[in-house]
């Protein structure tokens, strides 16, 4: 099969401030490896920053697609955007997230002989807590983040993800890596090339702990 890039970046985006988007987005255009196309999915955000992703996206369209639709989940449009891509790779950014410079260009050197990888992160907390994350079987207990699959740490062929897809759920990015296991050679690396903002209060994650705590 003939790939028009190496490697496809995406993004899934809702309601997420421009600056911190931008933010992504530079750090995916500023990799020292450039053989990519990043796909950004706005996932029916109101709150209006899509014009402002869009003009942006516009100005980097040599790499860049900008697809919209409505209010659906982080999963439906990743796996949309797996769909439209063109790469032998596929990998993932978070939003409100941001590569360091080598993170393409250190995954694809570590891919080798596997089908898929994940890794540990370099995570950015107020307190020390926040390394600390809802377990997915039991959200009144937590789970340091180095022990967790994240889902923009995910690097694979394109077969692996298209052949399984993410499921809309908590802790999807965990459940799609076990699947994975169960076909193909995969493994999870300490890399930290990847920079997670735990600070973040308005995250998923942050809400279920923050309900979990309140209910305790």
């Amino acid at each position: 099969m003939h790939f028009k890039n190496r490697i496809a970046v995406i993004m899934s985006v809702y309601n997420t401030s421009f600056n911190l988007v931008k933010r992504a987005i530079d750090s995916v255009l500023n990799q020292d490896y450039q053989d990519f196309e990043l796909i950004i999915i706005d996932d029916g955000s109101n709150n209006g920053t899509q014009s402002q992703i869009l003009n942006y996206a516009i100005e980097h369209e040599e790499k860049i697609t900008y697809l919209r639709h409505k209010n659906r989940s982080q999963a439906e449009s990743i796996n949309r955007g797996m769909l439209i891509s063109n790469s032998e790779f596929i990998t993932v950014i978070d939003a409100d997230d941001e590569y360091k410079p080598n993170h393409l260009s250190t995954c694809l050197s570590e891919i080798k002989s596997l089908d898929l990888i994940a890794s540990t992160t370099e995570t950015i907390v107020n307190q020390e807590s926040d390394y600390y994350v809802p377990d997915r079987f039991d959200h009144n207990q937590v789970i340091h983040v180095d022990n967790c699959i994240l889902f923009a740490t995910l690097f694979g062929k394109k077969e692996v993800f298209t052949m399984l897809n993410f499921q809309d759920m908590y802790g999807s990015d965990a459940h799609f890596y076990e699947r994975a296991e169960e076909k193909f050679a995969v493994k999870k690396l300490d890399l930290r090339t990847y920079i997670y903002y735990r600070n973040n209060l308005e995250s998923l994650t942050a809400k279920i702990k923050s309900k979990a705590q309140l209910e305790n």
